[in-house]
């Protein structure tokens, strides 16, 4: 195995973290391997034990896994986006495709609702969505903020942000939300897109927002040459 540069230390979880990313992802360990310049075999150790990775090699799987260094450390829970010292002196800002905002969010993960209220004030709420034929879909309840206010048109944004790296990127989708209420539909959804919200409570009704408008920006620092990478992991 390549071992240039510092090990970075692991409470034990990062090797579960990947895993999870991964299987999120729908990928194969192959794929990952590949993706990472890394050995397939190295991705199994690596799921299955507590490494010691470099900061190359780190870095390298985090951009396969599409996430960041931090979420795979586990050192992004307790501290506000921004808030470590950058690596980085000067990001650069990119203008994104809508195709490359599509690619960014089909995996996903964790976004936030952007909708105004009866009484004409902003309200931002985070949910757990999927994407699924072509649609960003979650579940809510049926007399919550969000479900009271359906049909409505929202901003629904989400982003990911390696603070170290001065890394991360955002995408803003506009459309329309609507409850779904065809029952042919629900039931699809359920067995194909089942979303899972974290918080507790009856959430079962399923609301469906197909994009109108999509932008996104991507602020990324200089990409490593591989010669100061050091070899693949082996």
């Amino acid at each position: 195995m390549g071992h240039q540069g510092a090990a970075i230390p692991d409470g034990g979880d990062l090797g579960h973290r990947a895993a999870a990313r991964r299987r999120e992802l729908g990928l194969t360990r192959e794929q990952v391997a590949e993706r990472a310049d890394m050995d397939p075999g190295y991705v199994a150790y690596l799921e299955e034990h507590t490494p010691r990775m470099t900061r190359p090699a780190l870095y390298r799987l985090a951009e396969a896994l599409n996430t960041t260094q931090d979420h795979l450390l586990g050192t992004d829970t307790d501290l506000p986006p921004g808030a470590m010292a950058t690596e980085v002196p000067l990001p650069r800002t990119t203008v994104l495709s809508s195709r490359r905002c599509l690619e960014l969010i089909e995996p996903g993960g964790v976004g936030r609702v952007g909708l105004v209220t009866r009484e004409s004030a902003p309200v931002i709420l985070p949910v757990n969505y999927l994407f699924h034929e072509g649609a960003i879909v979650f579940r809510t309840k049926d007399d919550g903020v969000i479900g009271e206010r359906l049909p409505q048109d929202i901003a629904f944004e989400v982003d990911r942000v390696d603070d170290a790296m001065s890394q991360g990127w955002s995408v803003l989708v506009r459309g329309r939300a609507e409850a779904v209420t065809d029952r042919a539909l629900e039931e699809e959804l359920r067995a194909h897109a089942p979303v899972r919200p974290w918080a507790g409570g009856e959430r079962d009704l399923f609301v469906r927002v197909v994009p109108e408008e999509i932008g996104g920006r991507e602020v990324s620092g200089r990409v490593p040459h591989a010669r100061e990478v050091g070899p693949p992991e082996r």
